[in-house]
């Protein structure tokens, strides 16, 4: 029989709304239970492509004896940590307290009312590998629950007062009250530097040792610090971390897109699920390491990923789905009732497979992805891997060509062509599990990302598609995720239904890629709805006292701790995107708040934030936007014409990091923009020709019609757009 989370939308909760276990959502009538029955509250907490989830919910959630347990004694909540990151965060932070570690699936017991006594990850059902089992600590708490009340109670309130006494001192060292406090100065951020360089693996690329996360804000901050002082080390750490995760296992050489992170340190060995999140942040990466470097590896990496998401994580309404498990069942089990999934399946290959795809080309497939007669995945406790090898980029082609003395296009082709025919054959693999909520937050990032991608390669084949699947998305956010009686956002959207109100991630990261729009086509659509909505941020969530944002209203009484997140994890903080869009904003509009804000919040990390950028590289990122200072580009003229055009193919030859571009179409849109940005009124075309004005602190040099010379007013160095030290 289906239990309660039958009744939900999230993806995660629908897994497990056939187990025996009694699950309750979060909310009020699991509340009350627990209130009326005075027993603990068990919570879970996980997310629908979280393979250690899968694992727990087979040996545990869906065993009777475990469920008899925890229905009769406990309340058991499930909560999806995709649509609540509020919850997740409080008890999360009281796990990584209490047990020096943390992760998913979550597990948490509560007191009736809601404050935590004990945590942990992942555990076994019978106790092994060193961890307890599941039904004995349930067996334990609840004997201690009935004996030992008095102490539990004693014990959660200690630990519920430390943690909000710790969330109000600032979750980063040094963070303080905005106002007055010492902003950190250029010094800070070579600081900062440093530490990646001493972080850094040389050898592999990435940071530190196994396992390895993407972590897309550290190499916008170094490329962003290259452009600001010329620092080579700092440009050449993040080009050969991207390149390492290009060439690895961890990007997925047949479909496009990447795998969440790697296990090992080559990056060779991924775990395989695949989050919109990385996706975006990562084509913004790639994005910049091309403009960069002038290397269009680099671009031809992001165009693939862009790829991947419109084809497989795209809603018909054009917001795009969460995730891809990791888990699929193996090909040799398709036809098999209930089949058992396993880790990477949908992904691995054996030789043999390859031969057959490959035919007389099978030489050149086998030594450019690295494939073995005997596989080439590490052994694995259950035998998945066994025979079966993890695709990566194991010769450059002009080595292959070398060896085997095949003319380079020749080469080429077959590769490409292998390629192909193996994406055909996967498709007819079962397929991963997709999670097809839309997430607001995830959606902004890679609406930025789409939006981004047309000003790097302006009139190429594709810059059209892809602007229009920004566009799309943010339609769809304005018609769905954005309620405009209620004036919040929605976090999440899911069978023609939208709910939860948003958090301040879902406004900041949509406000990105609003602005991102905007300097792509110059619709002032995109800047009024991004005023707006950067308004109603502020009204929610801005901390007047003590400078940020905070993540939640702090209108949900059930929510213990109103945080406010610094550190950038998977996703950067909803602080440092929110002070990043109004550094462009203050640049825009000349609205002193913005300004202010900024400030405030850079501030708030005390003189040493360049010195926390491992911790909080998004931050130090606009840290190195504000010493930098930040220009202004206005292209005006038609965007249809080859003129307009040639002057935006100029700008994207050059990697300008502090420059905030507006396309200008006179006429209608440029009235309507005037009105909110007064200083663009007066620009004209010149002569008929479309004209570039490159201006800083609202004051412009004169025109420019060719590409030729905007190219040569951008590289002056009195132009403050190149390197400033």
């Amino acid at each position: 029989m289906a239990n309660r989370l039958a009744l939900e939308s999230s993806p995660y909760l629908l897994q497990h709304a056939t187990n025996p276990v009694d699950w309750y959502p979060w909310g009020e009538e699991a509340f009350e239970k627990a209130r009326r029955e005075d027993r603990p509250v068990f919570l879970s907490v996980g997310y629908s492509t979280c393979h250690w989830c899968h694992v727990m919910a087979h040996e545990s959630f869906e065993s009777d004896e475990i469920a008899r347990i925890l229905n009769e004694r406990f309340v058991p909540i499930k909560v999806d940590r995709e649509e609540r990151p509020d919850v997740d965060r409080v008890y999360m932070t009281f796990v990584q307290a209490t047990t020096g570690a943390g992760g998913w699936p979550m597990s948490v017991w509560l007191t009736p009312e809601l404050k935590p006594f004990y945590g942990g990850t992942y555990f076994p059902p019978a106790s092994r590998w060193g961890r307890p089992g599941f039904a004995d600590v349930l067996t334990e708490l609840a004997r201690l629950w009935q004996n030992d009340r008095a102490r539990i109670e004693a014990s959660a309130h200690d630990v519920t007062a430390q943690l909000q006494a710790a969330v109000g001192a600032g979750t980063v060292r040094g963070a303080r009250d905005g106002a007055g406090a010492a902003l950190a100065d250029p010094d800070s951020l070579r600081a900062g530097v440093a530490a990646f360089r001493h972080a850094c693996d040389a050898r592999h690329g990435g940071f530190g040792g196994a396992p390895k996360f993407p972590r897309p804000a550290e190499l916008l901050f170094l490329l962003a610090e290259h452009a600001r002082t010329g620092d080579a080390v700092a440009r050449e750490m993040a080009l050969a971390t991207l390149r390492a995760m290009a060439l690895g296992g961890m990007r997925d050489h047949v479909g496009g897109g990447f795998h969440r992170y790697s296990v090992d340190a080559r990056w060779r060995v991924p775990h395989f699920e695949k989050m919109l999140y990385d996706q975006a942040q990562l084509v913004l990466a790639y994005l910049e390491a091309g403009q960069a470097s002038g290397d269009p590896f680099f671009a031809a990496i992001a165009a693939d990923t862009l790829d991947y998401v419109r084809r497989d994580l795209t809603d018909a309404l054009g917001g795009f789905y969460s995730a891809e498990d990791a888990d699929s069942v193996p090909p040799e089990h398709a036809s098999i009732p209930g089949a058992h999934k396993s880790e990477g399946a949908f992904y691995l290959w054996t030789a043999a497979e390859v031969d057959e795809i490959a035919g007389d080309d099978a030489g050149i497939a086998r030594e450019r992805f690295g494939i073995s007669a005997d596989g080439n995945a590490p052994d694995d406790p259950h035998g998945e891997f066994t025979g079966k090898n993890i695709l990566y980029l194991a010769q450059p082609i002009e080595a292959i060509v070398a060896r085997m003395g095949r003319p380079f296009d020749e080469v080429a082709l077959v590769i490409e062509s292998t390629r192909r025919a193996m994406f055909e054959a996967r498709a007819r693999r079962p397929r991963p599990h997709l999670d097809d909520k839309v997430l607001t937050a995830w959606n902004g990032l890679m609406i930025a990302a789409f939006a981004r991608a047309p000003r790097t390669w302006p009139g190429s084949a594709r810059a059209e598609g892809d602007l229009d699947a920004a566009r799309r998305a943010a339609h769809f956010a304005l018609e769905t995720m954005w309620d405009e009686r209620a004036g919040v956002v929605r976090r999440r959207y899911r069978a023609g239904e939208a709910g939860i109100a948003g958090y301040a991630e879902d406004y900041a990261c949509l406000i990105w890629g609003l602005l991102e729009l905007l300097q792509t086509d110059g619709d002032p659509a995109w800047l009024e709805w991004a005023l707006r909505l950067q308004s109603r941020q502020d009204e929610l969530f801005w901390d007047e006292a003590g400078a940020g944002w905070f993540s939640t209203t702090g209108s949900d009484a059930s929510v213990l701790l109103r945080m406010k997140e610094d550190h950038d994890g998977a996703e950067p903080s909803a602080s440092a995107v929110s002070a990043l869009n109004h550094l462009v904003l203050f640049h825009l509009t000349g609205a002193a708040e913005s300004a202010e804000k900024v400030e405030r919040t850079l501030a708030r990390l005390g003189p040493g934030l360049g010195e926390l950028a491992r911790g909080v590289p998004m931050m130090a990122r606009v840290l190195s936007v504000w010493h930098a200072g930040v220009s202004q580009v206005v292209i005006v003229g038609d965007p249809d014409r080859d003129d307009t055009r040639r002057l935006k193919e100029a700008l994207a030859g050059i990697y300008l990091p502090f420059v905030i571009v507006v396309p200008v179409s006179p006429g209608d849109h440029q009235a309507r923009l005037a009105t909110m940005l007064p200083w663009i009124g007066s620009m004209t075309t010149r002569e008929g020709r479309a004209a570039a004005y490159v201006c800083r602190d609202f004051t412009c040099q004169a025109p420019v019609t060719t590409p030729e010379e905007l190219t040569t007013l951008l590289a002056a160095r009195d132009s403050g757009l190149g390197t400033r030290e």
